[in-house]
């Protein structure tokens, strides 16, 4: 076979490789994406002892600012691109925007009394899985 045959053979292992370790790993939870989870009313309450604090669907939003630390913001349903900025939810986040003389540019959605603490641990435990 020669180098080119040794060569074709590592080219497939490499290429398998991570096939087959993705196929072993058990899988996430699919509400999980890089900086954000996605959140529903229907589903709140098998994860959460606060009732959903938001008046429709969903993403919890992490960013982590410079100086300030982690922001979390909620984005509804259908404002949930980079375009959007989401309803701050932790006292971070409000600053940061305050700071930037910047303001919210999607619908409110919070319910009125509405217990953020779940929510806001949610967007932390977001942060510290993509920032460690």
């Amino acid at each position: 076979m020669g180098n080119y045959g040794m060569n074709k053979k590592s080219n497939l292992l490499i290429f398998i490789t991570p096939l087959l370790i993705a196929a072993c790993t058990s899988a996430q939870d699919d509400s999980y994406g890089s900086g954000y989870v996605v959140v529903h009313e229907a589903f709140w309450g098998a994860d959460h002892n606060t009732p959903y604090p938001f008046t429709v669907s969903g993403e919890i939003v992490c960013g982590v600012h410079a100086y300030y630390g982690p922001e979390i913001y909620f984005h509804p349903v259908e404002f949930t691109n980079e375009s959007y900025i989401g309803t701050p939810l932790n006292k971070t986040a409000a600053k940061s925007l305050k700071q930037a003389g910047m303001t919210p540019n999607v619908p409110y959605s919070i319910k009125k009394g509405a217990d953020l603490s779940d929510a806001i641990e949610v967007g932390l435990k977001v942060c510290d899985e993509m920032y460690g």
